[in-house]
């Protein structure tokens, strides 16, 4: 939360930014968990930066997907961010991403270059999945993987530049989608049959109908997340599900 306001101030500062709605969607069935105390703490943050901050709670845990369209169908602003809570910007990322936005506007989605902790490069733009690509990112041992280690290479767009923008992607990772908020509601925002996984692989598709997604190497981010299949068999349960659920409307591609 905190380096998601720095940058936000660091936008707004620079006038890539006039005003800001921050609206956090907490999916916790439990009702006596609430985010009340975080979010006081945070207030007077977001207050000095002219920020109006929102909390939606109470829902239960609804869904990722159903989650944020509750945030979506309600926007009235230019841009949407999509922004996972283990996901830590820096200072100058919504700058950089608000500006490109402005400057073509053919964008209709951009996703930020993302690190992990350790400083690790993490791809998160990808080409369109085959069910063997996933079998060997998420399951396969190492030795196994750096047999196929071009092959995967070329899954996860290893090959994209680091120096300049890139457009034409085909699926950008849900931690952080920076979009035109005018197209993510033509799409009616998340489908939500999608409980978790692959929500984000199923909008990206759709919303190319908007326009082009790119990758901007400018706007960078860390995020903590991912490997969704050392999470325990209750995770791969719904990554499966959800995997066939992303098959059947896309198209199946075993190899």
């Amino acid at each position: 939360m905190e380096t998601l306001l720095l940058a936000i101030r660091r936008a707004h500062g620079s006038g890539a930014l006039s005003r800001a709605d921050l609206t956090v969607i907490h999916n916790q069935a439990n009702p006596k968990e609430s985010l009340g105390t975080l979010m006081s703490d945070i207030q007077g943050m977001a207050l000095r930066q002219g920020v109006d901050l929102h909390l939606l709670e109470g829902h239960g845990n609804i869904g990722y997907g159903r989650g944020h369209n509750l945030a979506i169908r309600a926007a009235q602003s230019d841009f949407h961010l999509i922004l996972n809570p283990d996901v830590v910007l820096t200072p100058n990322s919504l700058r950089e991403g608000l500006a490109f936005m402005a400057a073509h506007p053919e964008v209709t989605a951009l996703s930020p270059s993302v690190h992990y902790p350790d400083g690790s490069k993490q791809y998160v733009c990808k080409r369109f999945p085959s069910v063997l690509d996933f079998l060997l990112r998420g399951f396969a041992p190492r030795r196994v993987r750096v047999w196929f280690a071009p092959r995967l290479s070329r899954y996860e767009m290893r090959d994209l530049p680091e120096d300049q923008a890139s457009t034409d992607i085909p699926i950008i990772s849900g931690c952080f989608m920076l979009f035109r908020t005018a197209a993510l509601q033509a799409v009616k925002g998340f489908d939500e049959r999608y409980f978790l996984y692959f929500e984000d692989f199923d909008l990206s598709l759709r919303v190319h109908s908007q326009g082009t997604l790119a990758y901007l190497p400018a706007m960078q981010i860390e995020h903590l997340g991912g490997h969704s299949a050392r999470k325990g068999l209750r995770h791969i349960a719904m990554f499966v599900r959800s995997g066939i659920r992303f098959y059947n409307t896309h198209g199946w591609r075993l190899l």
